[in-house]
């Protein structure tokens, strides 16, 4: 067990540890967006918010008369009119543009709210690819400070009551389904902390050092009230790996630290519940004979089907984990449930906050997802009570009051229940009633294999790059992640098709490739029955050869047209793919490492221990020739449906380009005043792109993956 009075250990599952003379607990949008203004209204000198979501048209009051703006922009506006020497510094994630149906356009670019000029707005891209900046965050005057899981954005405002019918509770004059959240507010060292952390990523964002602010005078919010006083304060960060800082996995060990020193009960609540190690840190509590109790609130929904199956699928895993773990009965999940909701709505628990045994509260951005582990930057605080009686019972009557709120009763019903009957989840079950409640998450389905192996790439711990997957799949090949190398190919590219132009337009061939030509040709070719079977065979001696298969790409949509073209290309590469697997299984092993070569013995093991995951980044980032990998992938037995999807899942974006350029080929021969020159330029505009990307992803990589194991005396034996 893990001593709990100095739980906090500084460089261990904390960055920091500093005392605050105040701290507030602040539930919901109505309660955290008051406290916001007034502590705004009393800013000074600077007020910096980091953001994972930012909406100037966030509406921050529904009260009249209140002096001031009640939208967020226009708000900040008047701060800095109000006060000259005010300045606002807002970092916002530069999200990708799948998020921009939810989002704001630009203010940058002045067309939904124009900053005042001492409001400064920056996007930070300095995560790492298909990571988020998700801290949420804000500071004012260096002297107060708010952390937790809120965002100032829009669909957040709401009250403990939840009502379905609240009619406040609208983003662009449409109603939104009730939201739940948590935010801590605390003074002295902590939030001088937490400022430090703000300024360190303005500066590695912009290029620019944010002064210190020094003022006097006190910006915290009268009528806030006070949780604790004079509390060391834990916070706890995740940073990814990335070229110019360290990875910091704080928030991880934080929890499975909270977890072990569990002796009574953990109470959880939090938006997501995919992390492994959590979810086994949990489950190993569970099997321990009078181990504590674990209730878990999370939403019962999911934000859209793509997050229904992928981080629902990896939560309902882990549940199922748990259940069987429990041979004591002493876990149970919930989510609140209130009457009314429209079909399709659940109440958003969007919290992230842990609760064990009274003696630590810890809230945060940091949800209970491997990619809150070490791929999304996160931030949350910890305050203990050490011994303090006081502290412990205001955690307590805190968990209490949570409880309350979701069952709709007041906080001394669930202190008596609970006292009672020794339990928390037999309290809820006395204390329920069918019009609001805390309802059991169970009759969770069954998913295969296959579709959790798929669902795990949408929540990944860590970045991915070229260098992790050589160091993975086949150390001992070298990779120059220099950018001359990536500019060289692709300059090289763009000079052999210019050749191509050249030869066809001023040599005796231009006579012979007509435009009229061509497309007569491929017209014969494609009225022929045998001419799509060829096509797909095609693909496999093309692979054996290396020669470029997007070519025969290239004369499938000429010939046959974008989407049959498409459906042709992708099973010629298929059908390779299967043939040299079969061919794989028939060899022998030291023929096919052979032809492997000995550098890839590791690629062997890793493919057979990973299996799709491991087949679809060999297909997506090629470490070996396409014939080769398939080779191996057959001879040590790969699973079949693994070696399938990996390989239909990693080919796809490249015939999709191809299939892309040929459909503009094929125009352009026909008639150049068709071609698409906004759609060929916005393709290679991707490509080039998404080359650049990945050469900033590989930059990027965890240069400090921990050994793997060896292949079978020396390859696949």
């Amino acid at each position: 067990m893990v001593d709990l009075s100095s739980l906090l250990q500084k460089g261990r599952n904390c960055c920091a540890i500093a005392r605050a003379d105040r701290v507030a607990l602040l539930v919901d949008g109505e309660a955290y967006f008051q406290a916001f203004m007034q502590a705004c209204l009393r800013a000074q000198r600077s007020i910096t918010i980091l953001a994972w979501d930012f909406n100037s048209k966030t509406r921050l009051t529904y009260a009249d008369d209140v002096g001031h703006p009640p939208l967020l922009g226009e708000f900040l506006n008047y701060l800095t009119r109000r006060r000259r020497r005010l300045h606002i510094n807002i970092l916002d994630w530069d999200y990708p543009m799948v998020f921009g149906g939810d989002r704001e356009f630009s203010p940058l670019y002045g067309l939904s709210w124009a900053p005042h000029r001492r409001v400064h707005m920056h996007y930070d891209d300095t995560h790492p690819v298909s990571g988020s900046h998700h801290q949420k965050v804000v500071v004012i005057d260096e002297k107060i400070a708010f952390v937790g899981g809120f965002d100032l954005t829009c669909k957040r405002w709401d009250t403990p009551a939840h009502d379905p019918n609240e009619p406040r509770r609208t983003a662009d004059n449409k109603p939104y389904p009730p939201f739940h959240d948590l935010m801590v507010l605390l003074d002295g060292e902590a939030a001088s902390v937490l400022a430090d952390l703000a300024r360190t990523r303005w500066l590695r964002a912009t290029g620019h050092r944010l002064p210190r602010t020094r003022v006097d005078g006190d910006a915290w919010p009268r009528e806030v009230p006070i949780a604790f006083e004079n509390v060391e304060v834990g916070i706890a960060c995740t940073t990814p790996a990335a070229s110019d800082n360290t990875e910091v996995r704080d928030v991880e060990q934080l929890y499975l630290d909270m977890i072990a020193s569990a002796k009574r009960h953990i109470y959880i609540e939090n938006q997501y519940f995919t992390c492994r190690k959590i979810g086994e840190a949990l489950a190993a509590r569970l099997r321990e004979k009078g181990g504590p109790e674990i209730v878990l609130v999370t939403r019962l929904l999911s934000h859209g089907w793509l997050e229904e199956m992928t981080m629902h699928v990896l939560r309902t895993q882990l549940v199922h984990l748990l259940q069987t773990a429990d041979h004591e009965q002493r876990f149970s999940v919930y989510y609140p449930h209130v009457e009314g909701l429209a079909p399709g709505t659940c109440i958003d628990v969007h919290s992230k906050m842990m609760a064990v045994d009274d003696e630590c509260l810890r809230i945060g951005s940091a949800n209970l997802s491997n990619r809150s582990m070490g791929l999304d930057s996160e931030c949350d605080v910890l305050i203990e009570a050490r011994g303090n009686e006081k502290v412990r019972n205001t955690i307590r009557d805190f968990r209490f009051a949570l409880m309350a709120e979701h069952l709709n009763v007041a906080t001394e019903e669930v202190a008596r229940a609970v006292e009672a009957t020794g339990s928390m989840q037999k309290a809820i079950a006395m204390l329920n009633k069918p019009d609001r409640t805390l309802k059991p998450l169970d009759d969770l389905p069954e998913y295969s294999e296959t579709i959790v192996s798929t669902a795990a790439w949408a929540d990944m711990e860590k970045p991915v790059s070229l260098d992790s997957l050589v160091e993975q799949f086949a150390p001992e090949l070298k990779v120059e992640p220099r950018r001359a190398r990536l500019w060289m190919k692709i300059g090289g590219t763009a000079a052999i098709f210019a050749g191509m132009m050249l030869i066809w337009r001023y040599t005796p061939l231009a006579e012979v490739f007509t435009a009229e030509a061509v497309t007569q040709w491929a017209a014969d070719f494609s009225g022929h029955w045998w001419a799509p079977l060829l096509i797909i065979l095609a693909y496999t001696p093309a692979c054996v050869v290396m020669f470029p298969r997007p070519l025969i790409t290239l004369a499938a949509v000429v010939a046959f047209g974008p989407y049959f073209g498409f459906v042709y290309a992708l099973s010629g590469i298929v059908l390779a793919a299967l043939i040299s697997y079969v061919a794989g299984r028939a060899f022998d092993r030291d023929t096919v490492r052979r032809i492997a070569g000995e550098k890839l013995n590791r690629l062997s093991h890793v493919l057979q221990a990973r299996g799709l995951m491991a087949m679809t980044a060999v297909r997506i980032v090629p470490v070996a020739p396409f014939v080769v990998s398939s080779l191996v992938a057959g001879a040590i037995r790969i699973r079949l449906w693994h070696y399938v999807a990996g390989t239909l899942i990693g080919m796809l974006p490249g015939v999709l380009a191809a299939t892309i350029f040929g459909d503009q080929l094929e125009a352009a021969l026909r008639d150049p005043s068709q071609i698409n020159y906004w759609l060929v330029g916005g393709i290679l505009a991707l490509l080039v792109g998404g080359a650049v990307a990945v050469r900033r992803w590989f930059a990027r990589l965890d240069r400090e993956l921990p050994p793997h194991p060896q292949a079978e005396a020396q390859g696949a034996h």
